[in-house]
C-alpha cells in the first residue's frame, strides 16, 4: 500500500536489486525486507492477511535480517491500531497507534494530519549515542523529513522510541527500534537526499 515505486526507485537509487512482491517465497529469500504502507492501519493488516504475507514476515523477522517498515507499515509493527475501531497489528512492539491529540497548548487546536517537513530528534531521555548502530547513525539531530500522518505510535518501552518529532507542542514518535526491526513514520523516499541517505544505510549495513 502507498507510493511503492517511489519507494523501489529510491532502493534502487541506493544500490539495491529491489523485488516488488507479493509473494510468501520472495519475503524468504530476500536479504532485507521494507514494508511502505500509506491509508488505514486496518486496511494494510487485511492486505498483508488476504496476501498470505503474515506468517512469512514474521519467520522472516525471526531471521535476524533487516526490517524496516515505513509510514503505516510502521505502525503495524505495534500490538494494537485505534484507527476506524481496534484491530490488531503485527504486534512486533509493545504499544499502540492513537489518535493525534488535537489539543494544542494554550487552547490551541493542532491541525490534523500532520502534513509537512519537520526535524526528528533523538528522545528527550536519551543519551547523545542513541542511534548508533541504526540506520539514524549518520543522521544529524534536527534534520527534517517529510511526513503525512493523523496516528502516531506509542510504544510502551521507552526503549524501543528511535526518534521524536515535535507538532505543535507534542512530542511524537518519528522512528522506533527493536533489535532488526526499525520503523520509521515520515516518509524517506519523499525526504531528498536525508532520506536517501537513511535508505543507503539500510541497503547497505
Amino acid at each position: 500500500m502507498g507510493n511503492v515505486l517511489s519507494v523501489r526507485r529510491a532502493l534502487e537509487h541506493c544500490g539495491a536489486d529491489a523485488v516488488l512482491t507479493d509473494r510468501p517465497e520472495s519475503v524468504a529469500e530476500a536479504d532485507r525486507l521494507l514494508l511502505p504502507g500509506v491509508g488505514a492501519f486496518a486496511d494494510c493488516m487485511t492486505a498483508l492477511r488476504n496476501r498470505g504475507l503474515i506468517e512469512p514476515i514474521r519467520a522472516f523477522v525471526k531471521t535476524g535480517r533487516s526490517f524496516l517498515g515505513i509510514c503505516v507499515g510502521m505502525q503495524i509493527l505495534l500490538e494494537v491500531g485505534e484507527e476506524f475501531g481496534e484491530h490488531p497489528g503485527l504486534g512486533f512492539i509493545p504499544g499502540r497507534v492513537t489518535k493525534i491529540d488535537t489539543t494544542a497548548g494554550h487552547g490551541g487546536f493542532r491541525k490534523i494530519p500532520h502534513i509537512g517537513w519537520t526535524p526528528i530528534t533523538t528522545p528527550a531521555a536519551a543519551n547523545d549515542d542513541h542511534w548508533n548502530g541504526t540506520i539514524l547513525a549518520k543522521t544529524a539531530p534536527r534534520t527534517p523529513f517529510y511526513f503525512v500522518h493523523s496516528f502516531t505510535a506509542a510504544p510502551a518501552n521507552p526503549e524501543h522510541l528511535l526518534a521524536s518529532v515535535d507538532y505543535a507542542g507534542a512530542a511524537l514518535v518519528a522512528a522506533v527500534r527493536r533489535d532488526n526491526i526499525t520503523g520509521v513514520q515520515f516518509h524517506p523516499e519523499k525526504s531528498g537526499p536525508a532520506g536517501l541517505a537513511l535508505i543507503e544505510r539500510f541497503v547497505t549495513d
